[in-house]
């Protein structure tokens, strides 16, 4: 019987590098087309009730923002309509809105008041989109200082309520 003699074989060398090269850039560009869902919390903060002031006291100094389905109303103090801003082309005026709340705040502060605190009320028909926006609105605006943008704050401590629904 005769043996045969196997040639000796040598294993086969990976050369990867290429697919490496192909990852290093295809990696990065993947990364920056993908989309990242962002959700944003919004807290509210309810104004604290004071026990030692009445609830005329209270309501004499409360700010509130009525929203309706037609028009947003400012109340100062609360029951007496301030301004109101009418729909215009299916949208909200909101930044006259944010000038009046503005005008509102330096009024405030030029009598030694910091008022943080605004009511909101909202009618059944407003959507949600409309609801962000208002709270958006009143809580901040932008500013500059420095040569830089900030927010500023306006009405933080934000309180939702329901709008009065007017008989027919």
């Amino acid at each position: 019987m005769f043996r045969r003699k196997l040639p000796n074989r040598q294993d086969a060398e990976l050369d990867i590098t290429s697919f490496m090269s192909l990852m290093i850039v295809l990696v990065p560009v993947l990364l920056m087309m993908m989309v990242f869902s962002h959700i944003t919390v919004m807290q509210l903060k309810l104004p604290p009730l004071l026990a030692n002031q009445s609830a005329e006291q209270l309501k004499e100094k409360e700010l509130q923002l009525e929203v309706t389905n037609d028009a947003i109303t400012i109340y100062y103090p609360a029951g007496a309509p301030l301004k109101q801003f009418s729909k215009q082309d299916e949208t909200y005026p909101f930044d006259q809105v944010q000038l009046a709340l503005k005008d509102v705040k330096n009024l405030l502060l030029e009598k030694g008041v910091d008022k943080k605190d605004i009511t909101l009320l909202i009618a059944e028909d407003v959507d949600y989109q409309t609801l962000i926006t208002t709270m958006e609105t009143v809580r901040s605006y932008q500013a500059v200082v420095v040569a830089s943008v900030v927010d500023a704050e306006l009405f933080p401590d934000i309180a939702l309520g329901d709008a009065l629904v007017e008989a027919l």
